[in-house]
């Protein structure tokens, strides 16, 4: 740990990216601008595989999607023990969107959250922006 100048404690590692491996990058591509209003930051093409940056201009944080060329079986995402989670400003918004794609996989009223699931079967937590009312319930 550094001191970062005002006396505090500060990590030497940052959070960076999460990486999903997809099936079809053009379909996730298009999933990530519709549902997440997430766009593509860089991208690595090599001949065996091509990496996206997925970012969403607030923050540093990006995700990584890679695409391997000749996969042509689904990944086994096993027993779904990991996501990812997004903030949003507009809960009842978000949660409108999200319903009209047909992509809400599990909502949890009393947390005031939900899932929505990509096209490869990942999930994504949709969480409210605390300081503004739950609209969606």
């Amino acid at each position: 740990m550094k001191d970062n100048g005002k006396g505090e404690a500060m990590s030497d590692f940052s959070f960076n990216h999460f990486n999903f491996n997809v099936l079809d990058l053009q379909r996730s591509l298009r999933f990530y601008e519709e549902a997440l209003d997430l766009h593509e930051l860089s991208r690595n093409e090599q001949d065996d595989f091509i990496i996206v940056y997925l970012g969403d201009d607030s923050t540093d944080f990006r995700l990584e999607l890679t695409y391997l060329k000749n996969r042509t079986e689904a990944y086994d995402l096993g027993e779904q023990e990991f996501h990812l989670a997004l903030r949003t400003v507009d809960i009842g918004a978000a949660h409108d969107r999200h319903e009209k794609m047909g992509c809400i996989c599990f909502e949890n009223h009393g947390m005031g959250i939900y899932f929505i699931e990509d096209p490869d079967g990942y999930w994504i937590e949709i969480i409210p922006d605390r300081t503004k009312p739950i609209t969606w319930r």
